[in-house]
């Protein structure tokens, strides 16, 4: 698949679209305030054990503690290569046995917080370089899964000799990435050299610095676009930033040669993101509603436990009969929503509820086309077939905050509800509590202190209601509207 980079920079924010067929694809984002903190090495202080659930909380000097589960903590085998929580035949030895309070423990963020959820950890280090990746502690030689199955082992022998042994003054656990594949011994050999040089720097400091300290961080946005976004399906990257331009071109000819060619900077009159309307293409992604080009829609929403997305027909009627209509609209939702998961960066339990479709072999050609669809996408993701009540259950693993939790907030009057009680109902909730205060206190008189729409309303359509409320209770009620309380606020004032 044909893609193209462009890269909006601005001293407050980073933002990367990747484009393919014309159309915005996927959305990254970063602001130096907010900046992720995925692949970041803490030395972090053990603050609570919970056997119960297996897992410990790290104070790594964030707003929040951070989660390590027990499955996450890496703990070498005996005449084993591989990490405990990476075999799965193998007993789990108990979290209490391997933490305790107080520990002081390196640690690497694996997902970022989500919501009121904390970091997630794990004790396993990797460090990612331009073509490996280096695990620290281990002594495993990996080869990534994209590559071919009959060029790994001739790969795997290769590198092995790169890296050489404990014995020889080297060793050490490494994974060659996918655009490492037709690299050079002497390109390997220097990516060797400086992830156990930065592995160093990192040991150096977690002896030298106290706890809760930041030991490393990742590459910025920027970086990681040449590191690990870069394909052989690129065809340009264009920024709008000459300095950033001339910083990524360092950048790449150190570590990215091969991405230093694609390296373009923008130099036109119209803001970058125009090109392709990804701005609108942004606000839409914000939206519940996603229109179809066939007249049906989709509607997504997005909750702290799951995403649902609803396929409906809307004005489609162009096809034979009503089973085609069906079908290829929702051969059309197939795409539409693969790309609206990338494009929102919506991750976790994903249930798709398609149109309920009659015949067997369209339920298994728009399964198949899905499945297809999220092929594509670079985050893992992992779809099951269609459920008895006609839903597809999927999970897309989730890393970072999606987009609407990155550019919004929840709104302040309905608390992210989504919707507020009604203005009579907001009448009759004051009345309710105007009565039970009757019944404890003894004042001269009540005031309701209201938004002006709730006033109003007791004034006319509800003035009756009041009255009576007032005679029975055997006190005067007065009315006060404060234009700073939302519809629900309201305060009953004993006078």
């Amino acid at each position: 698949m044909q893609q193209d980079i462009l890269i909006n920079w601005s001293p407050q924010e980073t933002r990367v679209a990747i484009i393919e067929n014309g159309a915005v694809q996927e959305l990254h984002m970063e602001r130096p305030l907010e900046r992720g903190l995925v692949g970041n090495v803490y030395l972090g202080k053990v603050s609570r054990v919970l056997p119960g659930m297996q897992s410990a909380f790290i104070d790594i000097g964030l707003e929040r503690a951070a989660f390590l589960h027990v499955a996450d903590v890496w703990q070498r085998q005996e005449g084993g290569e591989a990490p405990m929580f990476a075999r799965k035949d193998m007993p789990v030895v108990p979290i209490e046995k391997q933490v305790f309070e107080g520990q002081t423990i390196m640690v690497q963020v694996i997902k970022d917080p989500i919501g009121t959820k904390g970091a997630r950890l794990s004790t396993q280090i990797s460090i990612a370089g331009r073509l490996l990746v280096l695990l620290p502690q281990d002594d495993h030689i990996g080869i990534s899964q994209k590559i071919p199955q009959g060029e790994r082992d001739a790969l795997r022998a290769r590198l092995q000799g790169l890296v050489g042994t404990k014995e020889t003054g080297g060793g050490g656990g490494f994974i060659l990435r996918t655009n490492g594949e037709d690299s050079s011994d002497a390109e390997l050999a220097d990516d060797i050299r400086y992830l156990r040089k930065t592995w160093s720097r990192i040991k150096e400091a977690s002896v030298r610095l106290p706890p809760m300290s930041l030991l490393h961080q990742d590459l910025n946005l920027l970086q990681r676009v040449l590191r690990d976004l870069v394909g052989e399906g690129t065809q340009s990257i264009r920024i709008d930033s000459k300095e950033q331009f001339a910083l990524l071109m360092t950048f790449g000819q150190e570590y990215m040669p091969a991405a230093v060619p694609k390296l373009q900077h923008y130099r036109g009159e119209r803001p970058i993101f125009d090109l392709f309307a990804i701005d609108e293409e942004i606000a839409r992604a914000l939206g519940r509603r996603v229109d179809l080009k066939s007249g049906g829609y989709l509607i997504v929403d997005q909750t702290e436990a799951l995403t649902t997305v609803d396929v409906n027909t809307g004005g489609y009627v162009g096809a034979r009969n009503f089973d085609d209509t069906i079908f290829k609209t929702n051969l059309e939702a197939a795409h539409q929503i693969a790309r609206q998961l990338r494009l929102r960066n919506l991750g976790g339990i994903i249930i798709v509820d398609f149109i309920d479709m009659v015949r067997d072999d369209h339920q298994a050609e728009v399964l198949s086309e899905f499945k297809r669809q999220l092929g594509r996408d670079r985050v893992k993701t992992m779809a099951g077939g269609f459920s008895q009540l006609g839903l597809v259950e999927m999970t897309r693993k989730r890393t970072r905050e999606s987009l609407a939790h990155m550019l919004c907030e929840s709104c302040p009057v309905c608390q992210g509800k989504g919707h507020v009680k009604t203005v009579r109902s907001v009448c009759y909730e004051v009345l309710r509590e105007i009565l039970r205060e009757a019944r404890q206190f003894n004042p001269r008189e009540f005031r309701i202190v209201a938004s002006p729409k709730v006033v109003e309303m007791f004034l006319d359509e509800e003035s009756q209601h009041l009255a009576g409320l007032s005679d029975f209770i055997k006190k005067p009620i007065s009315l006060q509207a404060e234009t700073a309380m939302a519809q629900e606020q309201y305060d009953i004032v004993l006078l």
